[in-house]
């Protein structure tokens, strides 16, 4: 399936959201360290609802570390300056989303990082600095799941 990866996130209710997301649509859910919140936070778990246990969720302890287990994986960075669409991908099962802080995004030397396939974007009205990261990973995950017919990694659906 397809992995989602949250570099440094801060906020607690989005990373409960990508658990439950990682969750329904059997993606795994990886974070890479530092963490805006301590995993246990009530915030995270209310966001996740029931679902932490149906969830496959890795923390890293830095960006090298989460690019190597997650290797050999295509990693597409998003980011609202990012020079493809979103929808232009031909996503493969094993690649990597990955999405920034809340509210910085992925830092310059993340962007410029030679192990990216590309950096993607979700069109947004002008003038608009970005969507909250757990509707963001969503909508990447679903065109992701989306372009291999909504099949289980078994070729179930």
């Amino acid at each position: 399936m397809f992995r989602i990866l949250f570099h440094e996130p801060r906020i607690a209710g989005n990373t409960g959201a990508a658990i439950r997301l990682a969750a329904v649509t059997g993606a795994e859910l990886h974070l890479v360290e530092p963490l805006g919140f301590d995993l246990s936070e009530a915030k995270l778990r209310r966001a996740g609802l029931d679902y932490h246990d149906l969830a496959v969720m890795t923390v890293h302890p830095d960006l090298d570390a989460a690019l190597t287990a997650l290797a050999p994986g295509k990693v597409y960075a998003f980011t609202a300056g990012g020079d493809e669409l979103y929808t232009d991908i031909a996503y493969e099962p094993g690649d990597v989303l990955m999405f920034g802080a809340e509210p910085t995004g992925l830092p310059p030397e993340v962007l410029t990082d030679p192990r990216l396939a590309a950096r993607v974007r979700l069109p947004m009205l002008p003038g608009r600095r970005s969507m909250n990261l757990a509707n963001t990973a969503s909508v990447a995950v679903y065109e992701a799941w989306r372009q291999h017919g909504f099949t289980l990694p078994d070729g179930t659906l």
